[in-house]
Parts: structure tokens; sequence; C-alpha cells
């Protein structure tokens, strides 16, 4: 099984730094805010550090493990990844089912030259589940963190055996 570029590490980590900050600051406040209603004489910063800390080293050591099992793999009649650190998940995308593949760059991705690939496929994109809320919409193939040349060259073969897969080759 292939890995991601060692500077996928990075994308994880500001992604969970990002998404948890307001949570953890607001936290600190109101746990300053509770114990100095109780008499205690603190000061703003010195209880929004140690958290601030704290999820710093959360968030390094998550996105070390996010980036450790996440791999892919080309087999003969699929694509295949897996991920997840607690639970994880297994994902094979036959060929045939093969609809689209895009290639996104943010800022982030920008500047460390990486790239993320979407493998879109039939009837994941808008899967309905009960009351007819849409559940899944995206794509069931993802990718994040690959070089750019790598994603290029996965694009294409992927293309190739996705329309090989289709006219019977």
């Amino acid at each position: 099984m292939e890995k991601l570029n060692p500077k996928a590490f990075w994308i994880f980590f500001f992604r969970f730094l990002f998404r948890g900050l307001f949570l953890v600051i607001f936290l600190a406040i109101w746990l300053a805010s509770f114990l100095t209603q109780f008499g205690g004489k603190t000061t703003f910063l010195w209880w929004l550090l140690p958290f601030f800390v704290l999820y710093l080293i959360f968030c390094w050591t998550w996105a070390k493990l996010t980036y450790r099992f996440w791999r892919y793999q080309l087999t003969e009649a699929a694509f295949k990844k897996e991920h997840g650190v607690i639970w994880k998940k297994y994902v094979s995308i036959p060929y045939e089912r093969i609809q689209n593949i895009d290639i996104r760059r943010g800022i982030l991705d920008r500047v460390l030259g990486l790239s993320t690939l979407f493998i879109q496929t039939a009837g994941y994109s808008a899967t309905y589940y009960g009351r007819g809320r849409a559940v899944g919409i995206g794509a069931e193939g993802y990718l994040p963190g690959l070089d750019r040349n790598v994603a290029e060259q996965l694009r294409e073969e992927l293309i190739k055996r996705a329309k090989g897969n289709k006219q019977g080759l």
C-alpha cells in the first residue's frame, strides 16, 4: 500500500488545529471566569496558555497518527484505501463505478506543493437515507496530501483503468 506525501502531516495538523480552536478558547475563558468567581485571582492569558499548549500537543499527535494510518493502493479490480486511527475505514472502489476524478489544490496545498484527489462514483455523490435527507454527498475516494506529480499520474491511471473496464478491455 502506498503512503501519502510526508507533508500531508501539516494538512492534517492545521485542519485539526482550526476545527477545535474556538472550542478550546471558549473552554479556557469559561474556566477562567468560573474560577475567578470563587475568589481566585488570575489573568486571562495564564489560563488560556495551558489549554492551548495541550491542544497543540493533541493536534500534533493526532495528525501524526492520521498520516501514519492513511494508505491507498491500485489493484487489478479496484482502487483501495484505508484510514482511521481509532476506527479503521476500508474503501474499495471498482474501476467501473468511477465517474469523475478531480484534483483540487487549496492554499495550504499550494504552499506545500501538494494536491487532493477526489474520486466520484456512481451512486455515492447523492445517497439518500430516510426523510429525504441527503447523506454522503461528496467523493467516495478522497486522498489528501498527494504530491502534484503523483496526483496527476494517479488520475491518468484511474481514468485509463475506468475507461478500459467500461469498454470491456
